[in-house]
């Protein structure tokens, strides 16, 4: 059989969705050409396999590995989906593929020179403002002026180049950390707001936003002149480069930040209800480093779950010792964080490589060992790309770490969650051969369990270690330009379509809502069901049978809840769980939101003159979903 004539079992909008996200047009300098299919996706990942990143198929791999794709057995990361065989790995190499990335803030110019970077090129960054960290940091200088002149004699004319923007943000900062000298810097060279933008993709947000954030960090540092930064100041400054990023190319930017328990300035950075917080402080998911008893934990954090925003919870002394629970003889001492949304464990200036198996759709355990093998091959020799960034390529070939991860766990069988055990000691043994074999470093880390959002939609499973956000019944409901010709498809076939409603209930005219009817197979578990305890016992049996980096699970929880959830982390969290992260639960949904039940009458009204989108021929959209869609992690 072709590939082309694959049937391929999609989730009730996985079509739709893979067209919207990982979708390359077909002649790529062609603005005309139609877009991929998936099997041709799927060509042109073994095409890269050889050409790329030298994995060495053989034929008959090659043939395995495509019929195991095709019928969603496994995937690779979103970003290997959109990337692999293009220019943008020739140029960048490993930046181009790598999913999220992790800095420590304990020197003036880097950690934030980098964590911009990164952001830009598409990856999420976690960032550590411990204080121990940024005390590190020398006095700032006295205040400087830096000024925008969009004149040819400016002091520093800002090159219409990504580098060009890094380049701006560290001069700002040599300023203020050793020269103590101002200077002007002019912005004629950078491409007008709308422009296009080859390689990523996208359009140009043009200067404005850069210079508002530009000025906004001087202001902050100007604020600490012959004083030392505090931590609330790195988290506002990294904040505000993720809003220059978001209003750019990308147009998100995925962040999480570690500060210490005890610094009550960190704890009510986010606290909405006092006022007088700047709105860049909603660019990160804020976690705390716990400390080695809970009962420790002070009334401020606490009142972070009562008022609706809560801080997630980092064991880095766990992360640090052991990979699966108890599992002392892989340890990871060089962890000071993670990624944004808190599966993996992370150095300073480490980037982490994902994949994804469809638990569900394994049909046997020799099945699950082959699925695990290409993601493994493919994710080994992706990370011994080049890299620019020379600490970011030390410390990632030293380590080789990547986070194989299962998705669909809730919905998959008994049977199917006890294979996993088993597999991680036959994966980490294979590791150890592979690894010999072909001269690479043996991985610290080999396995995970992410959110997987946008890949879990495409074979229509339940997002990593969660239960369905809504159901049995629901709607889905997805964003898309509203130039997106994907639009006029899901019209003709009878979705529902508005505009997207800004907070103030006006229309916001450049995005469009489409509303899917969804239902769920009988046995599925749905979130309203499901309570906190349930989904925390299963992250711990997660990260004792098959994660060795961490189990990232964002658990609803209810305010009358939290005493009950005090005393369950202070049994099991020190010894037993890498990260945990809450959301307060709420009944009813907010005005279109992503997921919302509905009753079996109305799915079946509204599927009544619906007809499933299963081909489209669509020029590229520009549009993109994030892999860890309300996890926080990087498009694509």
């Amino acid at each position: 059989m072709e590939l082309k004539d694959a049937q391929i079992p999609w989730g009730e909008i996985g079509y739709i969705t893979f067209k919207r996200t990982y979708a390359r047009r077909v002649k790529e300098d062609d603005p005309n050409s139609k877009t991929e299919e998936f099997w041709q996706v799927v060509q042109r990942e073994l095409d890269a396999s050889d050409k790329q990143l030298k994995v060495g198929f053989t034929e008959d791999e090659k043939k395995r590995y495509a019929e195991m794709r095709l019928n969603l057995k496994f995937s690779t990361a979103g970003r290997f989906m959109w990337q692999l065989g293009t220019k943008t790995v020739d140029k960048l190499g490993l930046p181009s593929l790598q999913n999220c990335a992790f800095v420590t803030v304990n020197n003036p110019i880097r950690p934030f020179t980098w964590a911009f970077e990164m952001l830009m090129l598409g990856s999420g960054v976690g960032y550590n403002i411990q204080k121990h960290n940024v005390y590190q940091l020398p006095k700032v200088k006295g205040k400087v002026k830096i000024e925008r002149k969009d004149v040819k004699d400016a002091d520093f004319i800002v090159p219409d180049t990504r580098e060009g923007w890094v380049k701006l943000l560290g001069k700002v900062l040599k300023a203020h950390f050793y020269s103590g000298e101002g200077f002007t810097y002019s912005t004629m060279m950078i491409r007008s707001k709308g422009a296009p933008i080859k390689g990523f993709g996208g359009t140009a947000s043009g200067p404005e936003d850069l210079c508002w954030g530009i000025a906004e960090i001087n202001k902050i540092l100007n604020g600490r002149a012959n004083k030392k930064l505090r931590p609330i100041d790195c988290l506002d400054i990294m904040n505000i480069i993720g809003m220059v990023v978001v209003a750019g190319n990308v147009r998100r930017s995925a962040q999480i930040s570690i500060g210490d328990y005890d610094d009550i300035e960190y704890l009510k950075a986010k606290r909405w209800d006092l006022g007088s917080i700047p709105n860049w402080r909603a660019m990160s998911n804020n976690s705390i480093v716990a400390p080695e008893n809970t009962d420790d934990l002070l009334p401020e954090f606490w009142e972070t779950y009562n008022q609706g925003e809560p801080y997630g919870l980092i064991n880095l002394e766990l992360s640090k010792t052991v990979g699966r629970t108890g599992e002392t003889q892989y340890p990871d001492p060089e962890v000071e964080g993670f990624n944004p949304c808190a599966e993996q464990s992370l150095a300073n200036f480490e980037t982490c490589c994902l994949a994804e198996v469809y638990l569900p759709n394994i049909n046997t355990y020799n099945e699950l060992l082959e699925a695990i093998t290409f993601a493994y091959r493919m994710n080994k020799h992706s990370l011994a790309l080049h890299c620019s960034l020379k600490e970011t390529e030390n410390i990632v070939h030293k380590n080789m770490r990547m986070g194989i991860g299962m998705t669909g766990i809730l919905q998959a069988t008994d049977e199917q969650r006890g294979w996993l055990k088993d597999a991680y000691v036959w994966l980490r043994e294979y590791d150890k051969n592979y690894s010999a074999k072909h001269k690479f470093p043996a991985s610290v880390k080999l396995t995970t369990v992410k959110p997987s959002g946008t890949l879990s939609l495409l074979a229509g499973v339940t997002p990593g270690v969660h239960p369905n956000p809504a159901g049995p019944y629901y709607i889905r409901r997805v964003r898309i330009s509203s130039q997106s010709p994907l639009v006029d498809v899901c019209r003709q076939h009878g979705y529902h379509i508005e505009y997207q409603r800004k907070f103030d209930g006006s229309e916001d005219k450049s995005t469009m809502v489409i509303s899917f009817p969804c239902k769920l197979p009988s046995t599925t578990p749905v979130a309203a069901d499901y309570d906190w305890k349930t989904q925390m016992d299963m992250v711990r049996r997660m990260q004792a049978e098959w994660s060795d980096n961490s189990v990232s699970c964002t658990v609803y929880y209810k305010k009358e809840d939290i005493e009950d959830i005090k005393k369950y982390l202070k049994e099991h969290f020190r010894h037993e769980m890498k990260t945990v992260s809450f959301l307060l639960y709420h009944g009813h949904g907010f005005d279109q939101a992503p997921y919302e039940t509905i009753t079996e009458e109305q799915y079946l009204e509204m599927t009544k003159n619906v007809k499933p989108i299963t081909s489209v021929e669509v020029k590229e959209s520009e549009m993109e979903l994030a892999e860890c869609e309300g996890g926080h992690c990087p498009v694509k």
